[in-house]
């Protein structure tokens, strides 16, 4: 019987691929701000997978920024922790495990189709919120998925169950549903380039973590239904979540780490202190640097 967790656990969850903005500067601080008003626990979770994109100097912003914000956390790479390593380049042995136990039980599939491919026959992404195109289904009925016994040298997929409706309560937003291969599709789970896919690798770390709760933006609502289902396959409970309002440019475009003026470390240097950096991130309105 798995472990009962009483304790709030919540979690941040950063990739090092750049500066943090003002988006994630909302995000983390509505997620310490959970975990204190709990008296739960916050956990630290360098999300490094991609070997390409993950910079050192961008995980030593990452401390600098979080703690010259004001927050802190009791678990993660710097400090440790029960459920060490908390950097998920460091838990590749707990996403084979994965991969396995869903190969095992039928549920994903190797696909060979490219980024280009799949761009081309899905015509556009769903929206801008979620850059991930429905995938075809080129590949979806292969059936020699117990031949590999790594998952290295092509993409593998999640076979969704087309015209099921996954719904779940998000705290923030109320009760969301989506449907299965219309508003998403067959999803990665691991790239041919041998790295584990963000769906894949999240919903091992939040549940071997004990993660209760996560808190992010509201541009991965797609991705909790998602994730939903592979908790499902592996016979895990998935966490209560709480998707924040994104902070957009004054295009209407949600911040990117491309948008450098609008840098915790460029407002930073410009002088303003973390309660002004702060009271920005969790304006409803769009962002004012005047």
């Amino acid at each position: 019987m798995p472990e009962q967790i009483t304790q709030y656990r919540g979690r941040l969850a950063p990739s090092p691929t750049g500066l943090f903005h003002l988006g994630h500067a909302r995000t983390f601080w509505i997620a310490s701000q959970r975990a204190a008003e709990r008296d739960g626990v916050l956990i630290l979770r360098n999300e490094d997978l991609d070997p390409q994109r993950s910079r050192s100097e961008f995980v030593e912003a990452m401390y600098e920024d979080l703690r010259w914000l004001g927050i802190e956390w009791s678990e993660g790479p710097d400090c440790g922790g029960p459920y060490a390593p908390y950097s998920q380049s460091e838990r590749r042995e707990f996403y084979l495990d994965a991969w396995r136990r869903l190969r095992d039980a039928g549920t994903i599939y190797p696909c060979t189709c490219s980024r280009k491919d799949v761009a081309q026959a899905a015509g556009a992404p769903n929206n801008d919120d979620d850059d991930e195109p429905i995938y075809p289904g080129t590949c979806r009925h292969r059936a020699d998925a117990s031949c590999f016994s790594t998952p290295a040298g092509v993409n593998w997929r999640f076979r969704v169950p087309d015209d099921e409706e996954i719904a779940f309560n998000d705290l923030h937003l109320g009760r969301r549903r989506y449907l299965a291969g219309r508003d998403f599709g067959d999803f990665l789970v691991w790239r041919r380039d041998d790295v584990p896919a963000y769906q894949l690798a999240v919903v091992v770390d939040d549940a071997a973590m004990r993660i209760i709760e996560v808190v992010r933006g509201a541009d991965l609502l797609r991705s909790t239904a998602r994730q939903i289902l592979i908790y499902r396959s592996l016979s895990l409970e998935p966490p209560q979540y709480y998707h924040c309002d994104l902070v957009r440019d004054e295009s209407g475009k949600r911040l990117a780490k491309r948008h450098d003026a609008l840098s915790i470390r460029f407002l930073r240097e410009g002088g303003w202190t973390p309660e002004q950096t702060r009271k920005a991130a969790c304006l409803p309105a769009k962002p004012c640097l005047d």
